[in-house]
């Protein structure tokens, strides 16, 4: 959802600008290569590696590793908490898959058929969790905007887009939607403090959801770990049995857009400027089961992550620290609760292109990007430089201000007759570590090879495969 290639928003017979604003058609039309008409994959937040994992300061020991986590002894509190962001800590990842996307010229406009399957996860972290991890200082800490989020469906989208004057385009999509599977983990209350007999109390809710037809949950008995419920037991939710999965769920959604242009303006300069606005994603899911678990709310004393620290490295750190968290969700099965709707995450683009004056083939391009989501919501500033030297190649290049982080983007997009591919980023990757694993969490990466037909407009100051100056 939202991880359209924001960067070829102005990029002229790009064939996916119909994602991003309905109104938007083709000079030819298209029809999708299965899987690689538009693959498009986006991770993007402010929770990175680097925030997490630092140079040991002990490496060189026997037994030291070369990196270690921020909740090193020797690493400061300072330099430990600079990488996180006190507003909330958030990794959010899209994935659309196309089966199959046509495009083409006909009732007296632009039409497009799309079928593709659409997967999203996102984590949110507060600040106050990597604080209580590292300083447990004594004052409250609030862990509400904890949580994680699932969900997966696929979408049979048809869209029509038309000139309704010279100088106004509008476009909208009706999307059907087959519900997969949607999961979401939230906090309600949960915060910590030191009681009067200086011991850690957790208290609050923590709440798991799950649609996804045929899903029932498995369960073992397990044995406290902590010290202070040494000799208790729960039953643990340790999987989810999915015998019988399917369509879980059905929904509508709709993308509305339009396109104005300014012309024959009183006004010079505002002659062949572009205002587009758009909104998508529009809509819900009704699934037809939820899951839950929750836990009883019952104040939890927490001990601490008393993790072991010799010869330069923690001995079972990951695993004290999961025993603990388990402990205190201890999510319990509360059953089938029965079928509830989801609104689908929708997204407001708005969008200024302005023609250079001195060469026309070269623009530039604000695009103000915001996604409704919640606890997930995001925000983007993009202005861009785009170029068309020649009627069947054009791109352009972009700087962005995100709700994550300041980033570079690109696009370049071949489209003669008969053929069009395109690649390019919303996101170029910056530092990485062992593997080229990227230590932040902002990647993009967008690729498609589209058949083409129809016959294209010929550039009123040049032919078709000449550089005009």
């Amino acid at each position: 959802m939202a991880q359209d290639l924001n960067s070829a928003y102005f990029t002229q017979d790009f064939k996916y600008r119909h994602d991003m604003n309905p109104a938007y058609g083709n000079d030819q039309g298209y029809a999708a290569i299965p899987v690689l008409g538009n693959l498009n994959v986006k991770l993007q937040g402010s929770l990175g590696l680097g925030d997490v994992l630092f140079k040991n300061p002990d490496y060189g020991k026997v037994g030291a590793k070369k990196t270690t986590t921020f909740l090193h002894p020797d690493i400061s509190y300072d330099e430990a908490m600079k990488g996180f962001d006190k507003d909330g800590n958030n990794v959010i990842f899209d994935m659309d898959i196309p089966i199959a996307s046509v495009g083409f010229k006909a009732l007296g406009g632009y039409n497009t058929v799309e079928l593709k399957e659409r997967t999203h996860l996102a984590i949110s972290v507060p600040y106050s969790f990597f604080d209580f991890a590292k300083s447990m200082s004594n004052k409250d800490y609030s862990f509400d905007d904890l949580g994680a989020r699932a969900w997966g469906y696929a979408e049979l989208g048809l869209g029509h887009s038309r000139q309704i004057f010279d100088n106004l385009r509008v476009g909208a999509k009706v999307k059907i939607l087959l519900g997969l599977a949607y999961a979401d983990l939230s906090m309600e209350g949960v915060h910590a403090k030191l009681d009067n007999s200086n011991q850690w109390l957790i208290e609050g809710k923590a709440k798991g959801e799950i649609s996804m037809k045929g899903a029932k949950f498995k369960k073992e008995v397990k044995d406290y770990k902590s010290e202070n419920n040494r000799g208790k037991t729960y039953d643990q939710i340790t999987d989810l049995d999915i015998d019988g999965a399917g369509i879980g769920g059905f929904g509508l959604g709709m993308d509305l857009g339009a396109i104005y242009t300014f012309k024959d303006c009183s006004v010079e300069w505002l002659e062949g400027m572009k205002v587009s606005a758009s909104l998508t994603d529009l809509g819900f899911i009704s699934w037809s089961n939820t899951m839950l678990a929750e836990s009883s709310g019952a104040p939890f004393v927490f001990d601490g992550f008393q993790m072991k620290y010799e010869d330069g490295s923690f001995k079972n750190g990951g695993d004290d620290i999961k025993d603990r968290l388990t402990d205190f969700a201890n999510l319990e099965d509360k059953g089938d609760k029965g079928g509830k709707t989801t609104a689908l995450a929708a997204t407001m683009r708005l969008g200024l292109e302005y023609p250079m004056p001195f060469y026309d083939k070269l623009s530039a391009g604000l695009l103000y990007t915001h996604r409704f989501d919640g606890l997930y919501k995001w925000s983007e500033g993009r202005l861009s430089a785009n170029v068309s030297p020649l009627t069947w190649l054009n791109g352009g290049i972009n700087v962005a201000v995100t709700s994550f982080c300041t980033t570079m983007g690109w696009v370049l997009n071949v489209h003669p007759s008969g053929f069009n591919f395109f690649i390019g980023m919303d996101h170029i990757i910056g530092k990485t570590g062992a593997s080229m694993v990227p230590l932040d969490s902002n990647v993009s990466f967008n690729m498609g090879m589209n058949i083409a037909f129809g016959s294209k407009k010929k550039d009123s100051k040049g032919d078709l495969n000449t550089l005009t100056f």
